[in-house]
């Protein structure tokens, strides 16, 4: 026991604890490359890079904001780290990537060995969802600096990609189509607004914002293995006005068809607020997680919907 840095407010016998609870679920995220084992320096990951031609490596790092707030609220730890791998993996898979590992970062006031161990648990399912090894990571206790039972959480992500498999929008044409791939709610984003909205909100409307965001590494390897794909728009912070313009080349613009429908939720949140549908589309996914530029030859491919079409013009987006 380190009785002086204990007593300054780092327990590091809790970091240990926390390391032994954790670690099981960090193994059953081992791919192939995974070399060593947990407790080392620095990670070690040997790439496969067989058939891989002109290799390139894509990496993403980010967090999740203040939706765990809404998880402190419910003391409900263990999906936020899937919102972690999510946030990060979604952004490498839409470059054409395949996420090869992942390392997270965990900072608290006190280390509380059973709630770390919560959290390092929803990294671990997210990255077996996104077929990622889980290979290292960081708790910090930072007494003084958080309340009491608080916590940050992010992570960052590394993939591989064939120089000629790199998707990053320059292929994308007048006339191509967009296509709309569900997401599974209000993922990450937006959260400070919901706050505002919703500072207390019922059990079930908590239960529904605490959904943790889809993971598409499946969806991306059907899409990429059964059409061209010219481009792939992660709808993040930013809905659909600033993301989906990310993938456009200048001179091109994306002009958007006005939706059937959308999820309760979204409804919900916007009569709320008495939010404006712009203010909408430009803050939530509004039900799509992922925006898929392709030629008109794939309309409907893998059964998802057209939502908009790339059109000549300025660059940026026309909702309807």
């Amino acid at each position: 026991m380190n009785r002086a840095y204990k007593e300054a407010g780092v327990d590091v016998d809790a970091g240990y604890s926390a390391v032994a609870l954790m670690s099981a679920s960090v193994r059953s995220t081992y791919t192939e490359g995974v070399l060593g084992d947990i407790g080392g320096f620095g990670a070690l990951f040997e790439p496969t890079l067989r058939g891989v031609s002109r290799p390139v490596l894509v990496s993403s790092t980010d967090g999740v904001g203040t939706k765990l707030q809404y998880a402190l609220m419910a003391d409900k730890h263990d999906t936020v780290g899937i919102d972690c791998v999510a946030m990060c993996v979604n952004d490498v898979i839409c470059q054409g990537a395949a996420p090869l590992f992942f390392l997270d970062y965990i900072v608290c006031e006190k280390i509380i060995p059973a709630l770390v161990a919560q959290i390092v648990s929803g990294v671990c399912e997210g990255c077996r969802r996104a077929k990622t090894a889980l290979v290292g990571g960081e708790t910090a206790e930072h007494p003084g600096c958080f309340p009491v039972g608080e916590y940050d959480l992010a992570g960052f992500c590394v993939g591989l990609a064939g120089y000629g498999n790199i998707i990053d929008g320059k292929k994308t044409k007048a006339g191509d189509l967009l296509l709309g791939v569900p997401s599974s709610g209000l993922h990450s984003n937006g959260f400070s607004l919901l706050r505002k909205l919703f500072p207390k909100p019922a059990p079930e409307l908590l239960a529904e914002f605490l959904t943790p965001t889809l993971i598409y590494t499946d969806a991306v390897n059907t899409l990429t293995n059964t059409a061209i794909v010219n481009g792939i728009a992660h709808i993040t912070g930013g809905g659909f006005i600033e993301n989906i313009p990310r993938i456009l080349p200048p001179g091109l613009r994306a002009v958007m068809e006005k939706p059937r429908s959308v999820p309760d939720i979204f409804t919900r949140v916007q009569k709320q607020g008495n939010i404006s549908e712009e203010d909408m589309y430009n803050t939530f996914n509004m039900g799509f997680g992922l925006v898929v530029c392709v030629p008109p030859e794939y309309a409907g491919v893998c059964g998802y919907p057209v939502i908009g079409r790339v059109r000549e013009g300025e660059r940026g987006i026309t909702l309807w």
